[in-house]
């Protein structure tokens, strides 16, 4: 499981000019599920997402976790994120858990993460989507399951 974390002072997604989801100062999340991933790797990715400090404190140092602000989270389904891009020029998604399975882990995802952040906003899966966002800092980091304890 892979997810680009984008600390941000402002976002939202739409869906055919809908608005989705919408937060405050925060994360945007870009989640993509590979075909292995199960829910221990999510509650590995969770746990780790919600212990970061990358927002500045008094002293401009980044110090305060999400909770220490009273951030809010935006969370994107991106299978994308699971591209092979070794080989030729179009990118392989063979990597990509099957679109079914990959709802349930991401609407599971999005349950938990409501157990540590009051906001939590969404996307849809599987949509078209728009999203915008103010990236603070910027400052984004990307995460794998696989790397973590």
């Amino acid at each position: 499981m892979k997810a680009v974390i984008q600390r941000v002072s402002e976002a939202e997604v739409t869906v055919q000019g809908r608005i989705t989801g919408k937060i405050g100062t925060g994360y945007v999340i870009l989640l993509g599920i590979a075909q292995e991933d199960g829910e221990k790797d999510l509650d590995k990715l969770i746990r780790k997402i919600i212990g970061l400090r990358i927002f500045a404190d008094g002293e401009g140092k980044t110090n305060l976790s999400l909770a220490d602000v009273d951030g809010q989270l935006l969370v994107i389904s991106q299978f994308t994120l699971m591209a092979d891009c070794r080989k030729g020029r179009r990118p392989s998604f063979v990597k990509a858990k099957d679109p079914g399975e990959a709802e349930a882990l991401y609407r599971l995802f999005i349950q938990k993460c409501r157990t540590h952040v009051p906001v939590v906003e969404h996307g849809e899966f599987g949509a078209e989507m728009k999203v915008s966002l103010v990236n603070d800092g910027p400052f984004t980091i990307i995460l794998d399951s696989s790397e973590l304890n």
